[in-house]
């Protein structure tokens, strides 16, 4: 029977060169804030007169889907991507109604949609240490093939009338009271940067200032052959206590060419916390376990891994005019998903509609901008609920206690039905569903509030509450939207930017926007 050494040798020496290259950033995270954050973000008071284009896009992955919408409606686009516009060959998992957004805003075709869709399964099991499983129908079971989506999409921009310009790189920039200056290898014009840079974007290190993340994903996979397979996926599944000072999930997904299984952790940044290639490692010994094979049945195809920051200032806004972060930059996602792709999906729609105001109204100024980027309470009370599926590295915790408090929880929730359940699996906190969690629980299991609070310490709670109340707050203003937006609509085009936005913030910040 192989060793999992013998597996990691079989892998190709590009994946593990970058494995040990990502080991060494997220070594330096665990060290603290560097000591000086580069400048990359200037400011100048002259103007620029006529500018190149109307936006300059930086980060063409995710960025290329509202590059294309933005080009549809007219306005001079053009996309920079550092390497070559291509998507990688691991399916992205989400659901078939949130892609309806691809269709709906004419950056795909019915067909292509179809093409798109490289698997299509269902069920998905939550289950943890053999527990009774949760089954859930419609999330995450579609895999998307990214080499031919950003294929389409790419053309699709192009066709559009958007410039892409690739193999270059962003170097930095200058703000000018009517446009911003880009420096790659040239310098290119325009009225609006947008930043897709993805989580290391260096413009969101100048904007947080040295700011360190409070929560970290790590996560680890393979697609591999040699494995059973099942028309069924996994979402959530535990099979192990606290282990390493960490509670390790597992996701497992049908995929075209074998299936697909991710193990991943929350932590902190505390020095204790595994290196990568630790985790990756260690996934190899789980593995036949979790898919009830023999190791020297499988066939790695791809493997992969990923380290995703979160912080609690999110998402972010930037402190300069024309310039606005999106995707991973902007951390826009709750801190426990990964992976930017269903949060762009999710906001494309509120983003296309925003930014092509903004550009209307000539709404371009910090202010303006910060309102495309909202307070969303329903993101942040999902603070902690990360830390509580997270195990201190600095001290002992019942190596069962986190497997014990998710199973009541997802138990509870099944009770409560798919209204509450699967709003909250797609990363969509509503305050209804949130309330009669947490009643039903309190009520049911009042022996675990005194373990959560053990857990999490009363630090959390008091910066919890305030979120939790901002949750209900902004329920109760979404049901004057209605009556408000016939009066704002006698308003100047401006002030109609400004309410537009509000209603957009209550609508999303409360999941309101989940259909």
């Amino acid at each position: 029977m192989p060793s999992t050494a013998d597996l990691l040798a079989t892998l190709p020496a590009p994946f593990l060169a970058n494995l040990q290259q990502a080991d060494r950033r997220w070594s330096q995270l665990r060290q603290g804030p560097p000591a000086q954050v580069p400048t990359v973000v200037q400011e100048s008071p002259d103007r620029l007169g006529a500018v190149d284009w109307d936006v300059v896009i930086c980060g063409g992955t995710l960025g290329v889907m509202i590059g294309t919408t933005l080009a549809l409606r007219g306005w001079r686009v053009l996309i920079l991507e550092r390497g070559i516009l291509k998507g990688r060959e691991q399916e992205w998992n989400i659901s078939r109604a949130e892609l309806s957004v691809l269709v709906e805003l004419e950056l795909l075709t019915e067909a292509q949609l179809e093409v798109a869709i490289a698997s299509e399964f269902n069920p998905n099991r939550i289950q943890f240490m053999g527990g009774p499983a949760v089954w859930v129908q419609d999330v995450l079971n579609v895999g998307i093939d990214p080499v031919f989506l950003l294929d389409t999409l790419k053309a699709r921009f192009l066709e559009a009338g958007g410039h892409l310009q690739e193999q270059t790189a962003f170097s930095h920039v200058v703000v000018h009271p009517d446009g911003v200056a880009i420096q790659t290898d040239t310098t290119l014009t325009a009225r609006l940067m947008l930043d897709v840079m993805g989580h290391f974007s260096p413009v969101a290190a100048q904007a947080r200032q040295g700011q360190t993340p409070a929560g970290i994903c790590l996560v680890v996979g393979t697609c591999a052959e040699g494995l059973p397979v099942l028309e069924t996926g996994d979402l959530l599944v535990s099979f192990t206590p606290i282990e390493d000072r960490c509670q390790y999930f597992w996701e497992a997904f049908p995929a075209r060419d074998g299936r697909t299984t991710y193990m991943f952790t929350y932590a902190d940044l505390h020095p204790q916390r595994p290196s990568l290639e630790h985790v990756f490692r260690h996934y190899l010994e789980r593995l036949p376990e979790y898919q009830n094979t023999d190791l020297a049945e499988v066939k790695i195809l791809r493997a992969l891994f990923g380290m995703f920051p979160s912080y609690e200032q999110s998402p972010l806004q930037y402190p300069w005019d024309r310039i606005m972060p999106m995707g991973d930059s902007s951390g826009s996602q709750s801190p426990l998903s990964f992976g930017g792709f269903g949060a762009m999906i999710r906001h494309l729609r509120r983003l296309d509609a925003g930014i092509h105001e903004a550009l209307n109204a000539d709404a371009l100024g910090t202010k303006d901008l910060n309102l495309l980027q909202p307070y969303q309470p329903n993101l942040s009370v999902t603070w902690l609920f990360q830390q509580s599926m997270r195990a201190p590295a600095d001290r002992d915790l019942n190596p069962h206690q986190i497997n014990q408090l998710l199973q009541v929880v997802f138990q509870e929730m099944e009770k409560l039905g798919d209204p509450v359940l699967k709003p909250f699996l797609q990363d969509i906190v509503q305050f209804p569903a949130l309330s009669q969690t947490l009643l039903q629980i309190s009520l049911r299991y009042p022996q675990l509030t005194p373990k959560i609070l053990g857990h999490v310490g009363l630090g959390a709670l008091f910066k919890w509450i305030p979120h939790y109340m901002g949750l209900g707050f902004y329920n109760e203003l979404h049901r004057l939207i209605p009556a408000l937006k016939q009066w704002s609509q006698t308003l100047s085009p401006k002030q109609q930017y400004y309410w537009q936005r509000r209603y957009d913030g209550w609508t999303y910040g409360t999941g309101h926007d989940y259909e």
